[in-house]
């Protein structure tokens, strides 16, 4: 619906002040859109020539054209596959060319539906790091739609979640930290530990979980509100021999999973 496709049934959409399905054509020119499973690229002709296409369709400036140029060679690694049809390009390099084709006219906004499907977890992560990248130095608002919740976790400064068509929840993901606090995670080795180590860490207030993950592995989680993670591991010292130690973070999944269970839906 925002890039003019789908007609709502109901209610209005405006992007800088256009109706995208009153103006597709002036949307068109201010927006780009990456499908996670489809390209916007010539199956059977050079990278290459696809963006001499799009130049040509959008109309695009010479000097435009060349300073994007180099700019997405620098930024995709254009320069290894350019002169490949689409269908010879892996999926990785595909999705790089895709992008670059969205960004190719200077949109104002970029639509990214799922960018990072299907895409290996090597691949997921540069992919993660361009997003951000032309996000910084290209200026671009981008609205991106993904199950990957990792995504959201590294690229997104606000996160938006529906259930059943309500919007539960609009917020900074600063501030989902702070409304939605979570225990945090702890993992220390041990050399060796006395007996009553367990048993004094689940007597203490703000430990919600004590378990030995293997013989030498005390896996635990605290209420961060309560101890500080240097707190624990005092305490620990005092009954077992530490080799190391490790702070694990809640992630964005949980907090997710938590705004669903509390029901509220928030304006």
């Amino acid at each position: 619906m925002l890039t003019g496709i789908l007609k709502p049934t109901s209610g209005k959409i405006q992007i800088d002040g256009i109706d995208p399905q009153k103006n597709r054509i002036q949307n068109a020119k201010n927006i780009g859109v990456v499908f996670g499973q489809r390209t916007q690229l010539w199956w059977d002709i050079p990278i290459e020539e696809s963006f001499t296409l799009l130049k040509n369709i959008y109309e695009i400036p010479d000097a435009v054209y060349q300073e994007n140029m180099r700019l997405f060679h620098e930024i995709f690694g254009l320069s290894e596959f350019i002169g490949r049809a689409a269908r010879r390009l892996s999926l990785g390099q595909r999705m790089r060319a895709d992008l670059a084709a969205a960004l190719l006219h200077n949109p104002s906004t970029v639509f990214l539906d799922e960018p990072t499907i299907g895409l290996d977890v090597g691949t997921k992560e540069a992919m993660r790091e361009l997003i951000q990248k032309i996000n910084r130095e290209k200026e671009v608002t981008i609205i991106l739609t993904s199950h990957d919740l990792r995504d959201v976790e590294d690229i997104c400064e606000r996160i938006i979640v529906i259930d059943h068509g309500q919007i539960i929840c609009d917020k900074r993901i600063d501030q989902l930290t702070e409304e939605y606090p979570m225990d945090r995670g702890l993992m220390i080795t041990l050399l060796n530990m006395r007996p009553e180590l367990l048993g004094r860490l689940k007597a203490m207030e703000g430990i919600t979980s004590v378990a030995m993950a293997d013989a030498f592995t005390l896996e635990l989680t605290f209420t961060p509100e309560k101890h500080t993670a240097f707190e624990i591991v005092k305490e620990v010292n005092d009954f077992a021999q530490i080799q190391d130690f490790k702070l694990t973070e809640p992630s964005i999944e949980r907090m997710i999973e938590k705004i669903y269970r509390s029901g509220e839906v928030k304006k």
